[in-house]
């Protein structure tokens, strides 16, 4: 999932709907000293939960991903070099779907890529009528094994 990250150039990762932080830990691991990972979490619990992580380079936020726009503004990024999300899209409404893929790909960077985790192939259309570039990986090492999507403007 995190393979296509630059991590020497980037900057600026945002991660959506990271849960109990497990991709957040690895890419806070791996993250430059002066970068910034901002991760939107919706879900109260694992707000609070991700706040107790203790890096300076981390910035939690409960809001939408629909949003990320205006926090890269507000936290100095001018674009996003990498996103990074576990949103359950296939369930989540039509609209809000489309707002958040639309939104992220013009806040990412020209070299950028947007990375979608998704249990299902349903999806791809959807990616493909927003993004001019979609590769589909099937990883093995989840249970049940995923799909991820590597999108680029």
């Amino acid at each position: 999932m995190l393979q296509p990250i630059r991590f020497k150039t980037a900057r600026c990762i945002v991660e959506y709907g990271p849960g109990t932080g497990i991709f957040t830990l690895k890419l806070l691991e791996r993250l430059h000293p002066e970068g910034k990972l901002l991760v939107f979490e919706v879900n109260k619990e694992f707000y609070e939960a991700l706040k107790q992580i203790n890096d300076p380079r981390l910035i939690v936020i409960n809001d939408s991903a629909e949003k990320i726009e205006s926090y890269l503004r507000h936290y100095h990024c001018s674009h996003a070099d990498f996103i990074v999300s576990s949103l359950p899209l296939t369930v989540l409404p039509e609209n809000m779907v489309h707002n958040i893929l639309i939104n992220s790909k013009y806040c990412l960077s020209e070299t950028g890529a947007f990375i979608q985790f998704q249990y299902s192939l349903k999806l791809r259309s959807k990616l493909k009528s927003v993004f001019s570039k979609v590769k589909i990986r099937f990883t093995f090492f989840n249970i049940p094994p995923a799909f991820v999507f590597i999108c680029r403007k």
